[in-house]
């Protein structure tokens, strides 16, 4: 997931379900009847298109989970 563009997460995921701009972040959110994944793209310090530097996971309740079943939950079959 580190380093994955907007458009890889889309590919990976299909269409967010929240997409915030939080200058100079961009955040994504995937979610499903598993989890919720958050994804923050941040652009290089040389400029460029943002990429994934930080993911959370949790459940609809606020329960933290791993995240890598998180992913394997979302990833579009």
């Amino acid at each position: 997931m580190m380093g994955k563009t907007a458009r890889q997460l889309t590919r990976l995921f299909g269409n967010p379900q929240a997409d915030l701009s939080e200058p100079p972040a961009r955040k994504l959110q995937f979610s499903s009847g598993a989890c919720i994944l958050d994804a923050y793209l941040y652009p290089p310090a040389n400029g460029g298109e943002g990429r994934v530097t930080h993911i959370d996971a949790r459940r609809s309740d606020g329960a933290i989970v791993d995240r890598v079943s998180c992913v394997n939950a979302l990833r579009v079959r």
